[in-house]
């Protein structure tokens, strides 16, 4: 039996946290094109965090192709044009002006979020600021730091005191581009889900907790046990509810649009 301090609990507890070296960064960005995203009735992009790679989603998108979700995910670049240290907001102009280009060209009308981290701060920025709302079916966020995170201060000392990325400001508390998320209503049609941990150690809880304010009442919180920052991307029991806050947001969106269209003259 293992005890407590044993080199492999050591190890599980930091892959959980911090992602595989093997999968996440070793890997690099190979993530297998696929175009058939915007075939399925609903679709889901995927955006992952600070300092990893798109290959955190291997196991979430397998599982919502499974389901019967498109899925598609972007290459964010960054630090040796792979690591996603690019400020948030910079990231959302790029994804926003990107979107516009794969809905033209494959006829994408409109699409759920996942983010993952800083991921999700990418999709509130788009959705807030840069014309998502028109889009966006719902937005889910594993693990984001909707207030600033007190870590991202190790990020700012990884970043070379922002040498090499200023990305890592922007995640600290109270930070202008924290402070301008929430000072800025989120739109009231799409459903804003934050998925958090206590075992959260990357992003503790209380930086993820969505505090609406009176009358907003699409943001809701959805906390989860056990369950450490990187493991929020391919936890079971996350996925669960993944899952079905996606077929909820979904019934939502159809019935919406239906509605829209019988009343159309």
């Amino acid at each position: 039996m293992n005890s407590p301090t044993s080199p492999r609990r050591l190890y599980r507890a930091l892959r959980d946290q911090l992602g595989s070296v093997r999968k996440v960064y070793g890997r690099g960005n190979r993530v297998v094109r696929r175009d058939d995203f915007a075939q399925q009735d609903q679709a889901v992009l995927l955006l992952h965090g600070f300092f990893q790679t798109r290959n955190v989603w291997e196991v979430m998108e397998d599982r919502l192709r499974y389901d019967g979700f498109g899925v598609f995910s972007f290459d964010l670049g960054g630090l040796l044009a792979r690591f996603n240290t690019e400020r948030p907001g910079q990231l959302a102009e790029h994804i926003a002006e990107k979107l516009e280009r794969i809905c033209a060209r494959t006829g994408l009308d409109s699409f759920h979020i996942v983010g993952h981290s800083k991921g999700g701060l990418i999709a509130r920025e788009y959705i807030q600021h840069f014309g998502g709302a028109s889009r966006v079916k719902s937005l889910i966020t594993l693990g984001t730091p909707h207030h600033g995170t007190p870590t991202a201060a190790l990020g700012v000392w990884l970043m070379g005191a922002g040498i090499l990325s200023r990305s890592p400001y922007d995640l600290l508390p109270n930070s202008a581009f924290v402070r301008r998320l929430r000072e800025h209503p989120f739109p009231a049609q799409v459903p804003l889900v934050s998925v958090y941990s206590r075992h959260d150690l990357v992003c503790p809880w209380w930086s993820s907790v969505l505090v609406p304010r009176a009358g907003e009442i699409s943001l809701h919180n959805r906390p989860v046990q056990g369950v450490g920052h990187t493991a929020l991307t391919y936890d079971p029991g996350v996925y669960q509810v993944v899952r079905r806050e996606l077929q909820q947001a979904s019934q939502a969106w159809d019935t919406r649009r239906a509605a829209v269209e019988l009343s159309a003259p």
